[in-house]
């Protein structure tokens, strides 16, 4: 299997489950590993045979930042299966951090794999 991946995408967005958390948007940073084979990809040079990250990226964030979650295994679920869902990925991986949330820690989060992880012929 083939990754494609993004890194440090940051987004605002509402996530925590104190009240004082539900009042503001706090930044989270994503890391996104998608599997897929972009061998077609390399063989024809076109951003139409591949995951095109830019749409990826564009789309997680639109959908975060208008979005409100509680806890970030939500808020990483919910990723996980819009990137499923609407782009050509077999498998992805989301590394959700949620920096600052935990003195003298730089970031906390949660790391989740759903899909299916194939091996190349």
């Amino acid at each position: 299997m083939d990754i494609v991946f993004i890194r440090d995408l940051r987004i605002e967005t509402v996530v925590g489950i104190y009240d004082w958390e539900r009042r503001i948007r706090q930044l989270v940073s994503f890391d996104l590993d998608m599997g897929s084979d972009i061998r077609r990809a390399a063989k024809g040079d076109r951003i139409e045979d591949t995951i095109d990250y830019k749409a990826v990226a564009k789309r997680v964030s639109q959908y975060v930042g208008e979005q409100q979650f509680q806890l970030v295994e939500t808020l990483a679920e919910r990723v996980a299966a819009l990137i499923l869902e609407e782009f050509s990925v077999q498998w992805v991986k989301v590394t959700l951090h949620k920096p600052g949330a935990v003195s003298g820690s730089r970031s906390v989060g949660v790391i989740i794999e759903r899909g299916r992880k194939a091996a190349h012929d």
